[in-house]
């Protein structure tokens, strides 16, 4: 045996071992990680039922938050505002104490408005004489000419005016549309009516209005003064 040569033993000691120890091949790793077996239609089932949740869940709540204010907003004086008509000119509330007034919120691209508009019409030639007055507030984002456009095809026969966000505020925010609000004489809001009802139930509500008395915001007369007798 050469003095370059060495003994098998340590040959393995010293390479063979090191080598097994340093190949990763050879090394055991961590166990492959087994995915599920998902079921696709058990997840489209799964987002439907959710979505559904939602939605019920935010109509339910902006219907009882509807009606709640419709309780709140009954017998109260209705807030008094100044807005502009479609001829320019501005009009107040209030200058219509005595009367009964349909204060109707509605826009132009509001489909149930289209049907509900033309009944509009109707109610305000037949209660009119009676002082019924219909008054529409236009609450969308559509110019002046466009909201008259809309105004004259429908034959409208009663005042429409620009309406205001703050306005509508001040009626509960005006959850939906059409959505009318009945004053009586005395300037009370009596009924209020939420998105589209049947005409019926409309001129109801007018009558109501119409059977009130206006007495309340009239000033009194003043009492005769006895004349002395001779």
């Amino acid at each position: 045996m050469s003095m370059n040569e060495q003994p098998e033993e340590n040959l393995n000691s010293q390479g063979i071992g090191a080598d097994e120890s340093n190949n990763p091949a050879s090394s055991p790793g961590p166990p492959p990680v087994q995915q599920g077996n998902r079921n696709p239609l058990a997840l489209v089932v799964v987002a439907v039922v959710a979505a559904a949740m939602l939605y019920f869940g935010f109509h339910m709540a902006r219907r009882s938050d509807g009606a709640q204010a419709a309780t709140i907003m009954k017998q109260k004086i209705a807030p008094d505002f100044t807005l502009e008509s479609l001829d320019g000119k501005n009009m107040r509330l209030s200058d219509l104490r005595g009367k009964a007034v349909l204060l109707n919120f509605w826009a132009t691209w509001c489909g149930p408005c289209k049907i509900e508009t033309p009944w509009l019409v109707e109610l305000q030639n037949q209660y009119g004489s009676q002082g019924l007055q219909v008054v529409g507030i236009a609450m969308d984002d559509s110019g002046k000419d466009e909201i008259a456009k809309f105004a004259k095809d429908m034959g409208v026969n009663y005042p429409v005016l620009l309406g205001k966000e703050a306005v509508g505020d001040e009626y509960g925010g005006v959850p939906a549309l059409p959505e009318s609000f009945f004053i009586g004489r005395d300037g009370k809001i009596i009924d209020r009516i939420i998105g589209l009802k049947g005409r019926g139930e409309i001129e109801d509500s007018i009558k109501k209005a119409l059977n009130t008395s206006g007495e309340a915001t009239q000033t009194a007369a003043a009492p005769a003064v006895p004349q002395a007798q001779n």
